[in-house]
Protein backbone atom coordinates (compact mmCIF):
# COMPACT_ATOMS: atom_id res chain seq x y z
CA UNK A 1 0.00 0.00 0.00
CA UNK A 2 1.24 3.51 -0.84
CA UNK A 3 0.55 6.37 1.57
CA UNK A 4 1.74 9.11 -0.79
CA UNK A 5 0.50 10.03 -4.26
CA UNK A 6 1.55 7.89 -7.19
CA UNK A 7 3.40 10.82 -8.77
CA UNK A 8 5.34 11.52 -5.60
CA UNK A 9 6.06 7.83 -5.17
CA UNK A 10 7.41 7.67 -8.73
CA UNK A 11 9.65 10.64 -7.91
CA UNK A 12 10.99 8.89 -4.79
CA UNK A 13 11.79 5.72 -6.75
CA UNK A 14 13.36 7.68 -9.62
CA UNK A 15 15.72 9.42 -7.20
CA UNK A 16 16.74 6.26 -5.37
CA UNK A 17 19.32 3.63 -6.27
CA UNK A 18 18.64 1.50 -9.34
CA UNK A 19 17.37 -2.04 -8.90
CA UNK A 20 20.10 -4.63 -9.65
CA UNK A 21 19.59 -6.72 -12.79
CA UNK A 22 19.32 -10.00 -10.86
CA UNK A 23 16.52 -8.61 -8.72
CA UNK A 24 14.70 -7.30 -11.80
CA UNK A 25 14.81 -10.84 -13.20
CA UNK A 26 13.61 -12.27 -9.88
CA UNK A 27 10.70 -9.83 -9.81
CA UNK A 28 9.72 -10.69 -13.37
CA UNK A 29 9.78 -14.45 -12.75
CA UNK A 30 7.93 -14.09 -9.46
CA UNK A 31 5.08 -12.27 -11.21
CA UNK A 32 5.05 -14.85 -14.00
CA UNK A 33 5.10 -18.01 -11.90
CA UNK A 34 4.31 -17.43 -8.21
CA UNK A 35 1.00 -16.86 -6.44
CA UNK A 36 0.57 -13.56 -4.54
CA UNK A 37 3.54 -11.82 -6.17
CA UNK A 38 2.68 -8.56 -4.38
CA UNK A 39 4.29 -10.11 -1.29
CA UNK A 40 7.61 -9.26 -2.94
CA UNK A 41 9.52 -6.45 -1.21
CA UNK A 42 10.02 -4.67 -4.54
CA UNK A 43 12.49 -2.14 -5.90
CA UNK A 44 12.19 0.77 -3.46
CA UNK A 45 11.82 -1.18 -0.23
CA UNK A 46 14.54 -3.53 -1.42
CA UNK A 47 16.94 -0.60 -1.78
CA UNK A 48 15.95 0.58 1.71
CA UNK A 49 16.77 -2.87 3.12
CA UNK A 50 20.05 -2.90 1.22
CA UNK A 51 21.23 0.48 2.46
CA UNK A 52 20.21 -0.27 6.06
CA UNK A 53 22.15 -3.53 5.93
CA UNK A 54 25.17 -1.71 4.50
CA UNK A 55 25.02 0.80 7.37
CA UNK A 56 24.74 -1.96 9.99
CA UNK A 57 27.35 -4.28 8.36
CA UNK A 58 25.92 -7.38 10.08
CA UNK A 59 27.89 -10.59 10.54
CA UNK A 60 24.69 -12.53 11.16
CA UNK A 61 21.21 -11.90 9.76
CA UNK A 62 17.93 -13.69 10.48
CA UNK A 63 15.03 -13.30 8.07
CA UNK A 64 11.55 -14.55 8.94
CA UNK A 65 9.64 -15.03 5.69
CA UNK A 66 11.73 -15.74 2.60
CA UNK A 67 9.03 -15.79 -0.09
CA UNK A 68 11.00 -15.86 -3.38
CA UNK A 69 14.22 -14.53 -1.86
CA UNK A 70 14.13 -10.88 -2.93
CA UNK A 71 14.54 -9.33 0.51
CA UNK A 72 17.20 -11.88 1.51
CA UNK A 73 19.32 -10.84 -1.46
CA UNK A 74 18.86 -7.16 -0.58
CA UNK A 75 19.90 -7.73 3.03
CA UNK A 76 22.87 -9.86 1.94
CA UNK A 77 24.32 -6.87 0.10
CA UNK A 78 25.45 -5.44 3.45
CA UNK A 79 26.55 -8.75 4.96
CA UNK A 80 30.11 -9.02 6.27
CA UNK A 81 32.33 -10.94 3.83
CA UNK A 82 32.44 -13.83 6.30
CA UNK A 83 28.86 -13.36 7.45
CA UNK A 84 25.83 -15.65 7.31
CA UNK A 85 22.17 -15.01 6.58
CA UNK A 86 19.59 -17.48 7.91
CA UNK A 87 16.21 -17.28 6.21
CA UNK A 88 13.10 -19.21 7.26
CA UNK A 89 9.99 -20.00 5.25
CA UNK A 90 7.25 -22.59 5.54
CA UNK A 91 6.53 -22.97 1.81
CA UNK A 92 8.35 -26.05 0.48
CA UNK A 93 7.40 -25.23 -3.13
CA UNK A 94 9.58 -22.10 -3.12
CA UNK A 95 12.83 -23.61 -1.82
CA UNK A 96 14.33 -24.46 -5.22
CA UNK A 97 13.17 -21.16 -6.71
CA UNK A 98 14.87 -19.24 -3.88
CA UNK A 99 18.08 -21.24 -4.18
CA UNK A 100 18.31 -20.71 -7.94
CA UNK A 101 18.51 -16.94 -7.39
CA UNK A 102 20.69 -17.14 -4.29
CA UNK A 103 23.24 -19.13 -6.30
CA UNK A 104 23.18 -16.60 -9.14
CA UNK A 105 24.18 -13.89 -6.66
CA UNK A 106 27.50 -13.19 -4.95
CA UNK A 107 26.06 -14.37 -1.64
CA UNK A 108 24.77 -17.88 -2.37
CA UNK A 109 27.25 -19.64 -0.09
CA UNK A 110 26.39 -17.26 2.77
CA UNK A 111 22.61 -17.80 2.68
CA UNK A 112 21.23 -20.73 4.67
CA UNK A 113 17.63 -21.74 4.01
CA UNK A 114 15.44 -23.25 6.71
CA UNK A 115 12.16 -24.93 5.77
CA UNK A 116 9.40 -25.11 8.35
CA UNK A 117 7.73 -23.15 11.13
CA UNK A 118 9.84 -20.28 12.43
CA UNK A 119 8.41 -20.94 15.91
CA UNK A 120 10.07 -24.36 15.83
CA UNK A 121 13.26 -23.36 14.00
CA UNK A 122 14.33 -20.20 15.86
CA UNK A 123 15.11 -22.02 19.15
CA UNK A 124 17.38 -24.46 17.25
CA UNK A 125 19.61 -21.70 15.83
CA UNK A 126 22.74 -21.71 17.97
CA UNK A 127 23.84 -18.18 17.15
CA UNK A 128 23.05 -14.55 17.87
CA UNK A 129 22.13 -11.90 15.32
CA UNK A 130 23.12 -8.38 14.38
CA UNK A 131 20.07 -7.88 12.17
CA UNK A 132 16.61 -9.49 12.10
CA UNK A 133 14.03 -8.88 9.37
CA UNK A 134 10.49 -9.72 10.44
CA UNK A 135 8.23 -10.36 7.44
CA UNK A 136 6.33 -13.55 8.21
CA UNK A 137 2.78 -14.34 9.37
CA UNK A 138 1.46 -11.40 11.37
CA UNK A 139 -0.41 -13.40 14.06
CA UNK A 140 2.98 -14.71 15.26
CA UNK A 141 4.89 -11.40 15.27
CA UNK A 142 4.79 -11.14 19.07
CA UNK A 143 5.77 -14.80 19.50
CA UNK A 144 8.70 -14.29 17.14
CA UNK A 145 9.76 -11.18 19.02
CA UNK A 146 9.97 -13.01 22.33
CA UNK A 147 12.00 -15.76 20.68
CA UNK A 148 14.52 -13.48 19.00
CA UNK A 149 15.04 -10.64 21.49
CA UNK A 150 17.56 -12.60 23.58
CA UNK A 151 19.33 -13.75 20.40
CA UNK A 152 19.75 -10.15 19.26
CA UNK A 153 23.20 -8.72 19.95
CA UNK A 154 23.62 -5.38 21.76
CA UNK A 155 23.09 -2.61 19.18
CA UNK A 156 21.46 -5.24 16.97
CA UNK A 157 18.53 -4.15 14.81
CA UNK A 158 15.05 -5.57 14.22
CA UNK A 159 13.37 -4.49 10.98
CA UNK A 160 9.62 -5.15 11.08
CA UNK A 161 7.60 -5.04 7.87
CA UNK A 162 3.89 -4.32 7.25
CA UNK A 163 3.44 -2.52 10.55
CA UNK A 164 0.89 -0.09 9.08
CA UNK A 165 -1.09 -3.05 7.77
CA UNK A 166 -2.74 -1.26 4.83
CA UNK A 167 -3.86 1.54 7.15
CA UNK A 168 -5.94 -0.77 9.32
CA UNK A 169 -3.94 0.30 12.39
CA UNK A 170 -5.92 3.56 12.56
CA UNK A 171 -9.32 2.10 11.72
CA UNK A 172 -11.92 0.78 14.16
CA UNK A 173 -10.80 -2.72 15.08
CA UNK A 174 -13.01 -5.61 14.00
CA UNK A 175 -12.91 -8.05 16.97
CA UNK A 176 -12.63 -10.97 14.54
CA UNK A 177 -9.55 -9.47 12.81
CA UNK A 178 -6.75 -11.28 14.62
CA UNK A 179 -3.93 -10.06 12.36
CA UNK A 180 -4.71 -6.36 12.87
CA UNK A 181 -5.08 -6.87 16.63
CA UNK A 182 -1.63 -8.49 16.79
CA UNK A 183 -0.02 -5.80 14.62
CA UNK A 184 -1.41 -3.13 16.97
CA UNK A 185 -0.11 -4.98 20.02
CA UNK A 186 3.24 -5.61 18.33
CA UNK A 187 3.70 -1.93 17.45
CA UNK A 188 2.96 -0.99 21.06
CA UNK A 189 5.40 -3.64 22.29
CA UNK A 190 8.24 -2.26 20.16
CA UNK A 191 7.51 1.29 21.34
CA UNK A 192 7.26 0.41 25.04
CA UNK A 193 9.99 -2.22 25.48
CA UNK A 194 12.77 -0.50 27.47
CA UNK A 195 15.42 -2.63 25.75
CA UNK A 196 14.71 -1.02 22.38
CA UNK A 197 14.86 2.34 20.66
CA UNK A 198 12.22 2.32 17.93
CA UNK A 199 11.19 4.47 14.98
CA UNK A 200 8.33 3.60 12.61
CA UNK A 201 8.81 4.74 9.01
CA UNK A 202 5.90 5.12 6.54
CA UNK A 203 7.80 3.19 3.89
CA UNK A 204 5.42 1.17 1.69
CA UNK A 205 3.23 -0.71 4.21
CA UNK A 206 5.24 0.51 7.19
CA UNK A 207 8.76 -0.44 8.29
CA UNK A 208 9.87 -0.21 11.91
CA UNK A 209 13.54 0.05 12.86
CA UNK A 210 14.26 -1.04 16.44
CA UNK A 211 17.76 -0.93 17.94
CA UNK A 212 18.63 -2.97 21.01
CA UNK A 213 20.22 -0.77 23.66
Amino acid sequence: MHFISEKLDDYVVKHSEEEPALLKALTRETYQKILQPRMLSGHYQGRVLSVLSKIIRPKTILELGTFTGYSALCLAEGLDKNGVLHTIDINEELVDFQRSYFDKSDYGSQIIQHLGSAIDIIPTLDTTFDLVFMDADKPNYINYFHQIIDKLNPEGVILSDNVLWSGKVIETLDPSDVSTKIVLEYNALLKEDPRLETVLFPIRDGLTVSIKK
